[in-house]
């Protein structure tokens, strides 16, 4: 298991690699927002963070008025990360598929689509542990057991350079942090620990029928201690609408030590389909156990930069895969149109 910390050098080289590209780049994703909007209506609210009560004016309160990420850092420390155990307690020896989808959250999948599901043919291709990149992480929070790095996240373009996206039902709680290229059990993650205080979710998202198409969230999170933004660090993905159903992807995501004991981020090059039935993409490679909910798919990848564009993330129906014995090795995505691009547009001006 990897562990030592080369944090420093590699923000060096993302400041300078991405230093005079950052802001055009993230310029040229919000125009080729604003253009998409432009035929489509905008009328979805935002909905608050969890347990809170929805305002018009500001999506969602920050967690506490000083929580910084400063704060998630000294509060987040090695330790309280490796206690951030699920309820059921350690770690099994030996992988187990998840009781449904990718966390906490699942509902059962239409029986039409799971016999389709399990019909089809099963693929060979199986996820690879890896030393992860920058710009996709995990999630941890405070709130109920504290379930170990719950859902997968990945940093997008956005203006101010401070936003991720993930599942929309993986609500981050109170104490909410995320933490770009995880490393299990290091003393010093290698790009820091990150504060998150807004979230920007539609209120009629879910995990069954026409909800799991709104399965995505995204969520700000405060500049580092030296007030450097996010993305500033570890660069970002480009949010892109989903070109079709058929896309070569490389899809990235961190399963929780309850399933996979090496506590390792995890990828795989694929291709997607159409999930039979529903609007929603389907992908098929083994090892995307619980906690990867949120994990992006993306489209050209550029493995020297580690960023690419994100057509989608393993989400929507039944929380982003079916029951059964091919819960890992089916996955499910949102189809990202207009409402996604509705929703970074706000989560970006906030």
């Amino acid at each position: 298991m990897q562990r030592e910390n080369t944090g420093r050098d590699a923000m060096t080289r993302a400041e300078q690699a991405r230093g005079s590209r950052r802001w055009r780049r993230a310029t040229t994703a919000v125009l080729g927002v604003a253009m998409c909007l432009a035929a489509a209506p905008l009328v979805h609210a935002v909905e608050d963070a969890p347990r809170e009560v929805p305002s018009a004016n500001k999506p969602s309160p920050d967690p506490a008025a000083t929580w910084t990420s400063r704060d998630a850092a000294a509060y987040w420390t090695a330790d309280r990360m490796a206690a951030a155990a699920p309820a059921e307690g350690a770690a099994p020896a030996e992988p187990t598929a998840p009781e449904a989808g990718r966390d906490t959250a699942a509902s059962s999948a239409p029986s039409a689509t799971r016999s389709a599901t399990r019909s089809a043919a099963r693929s060979d291709a199986t996820a690879r542990h890896f030393g992860g990149i920058p710009s996709v992480g995990v999630l941890f929070s405070a709130d109920g057991d504290t379930k170990a790095h719950h859902c997968t996240a990945s940093v997008v373009h956005s203006p101010h350079g401070n936003l991720i996206l993930t599942a929309g039902h993986c609500n981050p709680g109170t104490r909410a942090a995320f933490v770009p290229q995880y490393r299990s059990g290091a003393t010093n993650q290698p790009y820091g620990v990150w504060a998150i205080n807004d979230t920007f979710a539609y209120p009629g998202r879910g995990t069954t029928g026409d909800a799991a198409d709104l399965d995505f969230a995204f969520a700000t999170v405060a500049p580092d201690e030296d007030g450097r933004p996010l993305e500033e660090i570890t660069g970002g993905n480009t949010l892109t609408a989903t070109p079709g159903y058929t896309n070569d992807v490389t899809v990235v995501g961190y399963p929780n030590v309850r399933h996979d004991p090496e506590d390792r981020a995890v990828r795989c090059a694929t291709r997607t389909s159409r999930l039979s039935g529903t609007h929603e993409l389907r992908m098929e490679c083994g090892g995307f156990y619980g906690g990867t909910s949120g994990s992006p798919w993306l489209t050209d990848f550029d493995e020297e930069k580690g960023t690419g564009r994100v057509i989608g993330l393993i989400g929507g129906l039944n929380g982003g895969g079916p029951k059964g014995p091919d819960s890992d090795r089916i996955s499910y995505s949102p189809y990202f149109g207009a409402k996604v691009l509705d929703l970074y547009t706000r989560a970006s001006q906030a």
